[in-house]
């Protein structure tokens, strides 16, 4: 997987946390994976390094990078 857009693609979510160590998005309008062409649930962009996550449900997970950051897209099950 190349570099995401990050920016092209949160103009397309709704932003739901910010903190320090993350920023989590919502997938609110089905736009699809760029790892899996499925649509995902969340994304996840990690500020820090290293980040840690605490998951509260079983989910699955695709990995990828844009500027340097890690960028997490959750798929429920």
């Amino acid at each position: 997987m190349d570099d995401i857009d990050l920016e092209e693609l949160v103009a397309s979510l709704t932003l739901r946390e910010e903190n320090q160590a993350i920023k989590s998005y919502q997938n609110t309008v089905a736009v699809s994976c760029p790892a899996c062409d499925a649509r995902f649930d969340d994304l996840i962009v990690c500020k820090e390094n290293p980040t840690s996550l605490n998951l509260s449900r079983q989910l699955d997970l695709c990995v990828g990078s844009a500027d340097g950051q890690a960028v997490i897209f959750t798929h429920k099950k």
